[in-house]
């Protein structure tokens, strides 16, 4: 697949339009579409779309053997080597154990 492809995919995946996905990474709204053509993206403007579809730039690349990205990341609350984040802000230790008692219903 070419990164147009890619990016159209994982966009799609995300329940984003290619505008909305340029949108998010700052992007003028019509940009994506210009890599239909053959043209590559710089490698600041293909991490910025990699994170903003949270995938790996090898994804969007295509040079990664993928896990099924339709699938949901899946992370474990009693884990406490996993940082977990909401709106992209860390949920403190004592945040999880609350979150963990309602999890149980206490």
């Amino acid at each position: 697949m070419t990164v147009y492809e890619n990016i159209k995919k994982f966009s799609k995946l995300r329940g984003y339009s290619l505008q909305t996905t340029a949108e998010k990474a700052g992007l003028s709204k019509n940009i994506i579409y210009g890599y239909k053509n053959g043209k590559s993206p710089s490698l600041k403007t293909l991490k910025t779309l990699a994170d903003v579809l949270g995938v790996s730039t090898n994804e969007l690349l295509g040079k990664e053997a993928q896990n099924d990205s339709s699938q949901p990341k899946q992370a474990d609350l009693s884990d406490d080597s996993t940082l977990f984040t909401y709106e992209g802000k860390p949920i403190d230790d004592e945040d999880k154990e609350i979150i963990r008692r309602l999890l149980r219903g206490k």
